[in-house]
């Protein structure tokens, strides 16, 4: 909220049209974007305050409209205190108006002047922004950042490609090795001294 005298609030309400919204701080205000024919809600908050008077701005002019006035009685003054449609009350903490059955006719800024009748002062709250029948605008999906695969180590099972290095020379060591080790044991068979089968056949005694 913003300390202001009530006559320099008027000013600077009046001022607003359509066309400055942007330069408005967003975080000073919200907009809200109610269906046609549904309920919506704008709230002032002040714990510690006795009254709010409501406005509303309306777009494509300076024109602003004084709604009503609520204290914490729920007692409400002002041209619209009577409109069904419009419902002035304390929730809490905070003072709340309710538009029922919103029309395209309710656009406009939603804004309260916040009295403490202890301390004489008032203060500004900027409220909301009431856009019926207009769709909000469609945030850019959300983009995430993929993080690099690392390479898993070569597991070969039916196939040689990419790991000649890893399994392929290894096992043509072993098979060399093997036939080495074949080639050696042939030819020391084969460097042994042959015998004739015959010197192991036993005589027969003569009879």
């Amino acid at each position: 909220m913003i300390p202001l005298g009530p006559a320099w609030i008027l000013v600077t309400v009046s001022v607003w049209t359509f066309g400055s919204v942007e330069a408005l701080p967003r975080k000073d205000f919200k907009v809200l974007y109610p269906p046609i024919n549904s309920n919506e809600a704008v709230d002032c908050h002040c714990d510690q305050c006795d009254y709010a008077l409501w406005f509303r701005t309306v777009p494509g002019g300076s024109k602003v409209e004084f709604l009503g006035r609520c204290n914490n009685a729920d007692r409400v003054t002002g041209p619209f205190a009577e409109n069904k449609r419009f419902k002035f009350s304390r929730k809490g903490l905070s003072f709340e108006l309710r538009i029922i059955n919103v029309t395209a006719e309710d656009t406009g800024i939603y804004s309260c002047i916040l009295g403490d009748n202890k301390v004489k002062n008032e203060m500004f709250w900027p409220g909301a922004l009431l856009l019926p029948g207009v769709s909000p605008p469609t945030l850019p999906p959300t983009t995430t950042t993929k993080k690099p695969v690392r390479p898993l180590p070569c597991l070969c099972i039916e196939t040689f490609e990419g790991c000649d290095s890893q399994v392929l020379w290894p096992l043509v060591g072993v098979l060399a090795g093997l036939a080495l080790t074949i080639f050696c044991t042939l030819y020391y068979f084969s460097r042994l001294p042959k015998k004739c089968r015959h010197n192991f056949v036993k005589k027969r005694p003569m009879s």
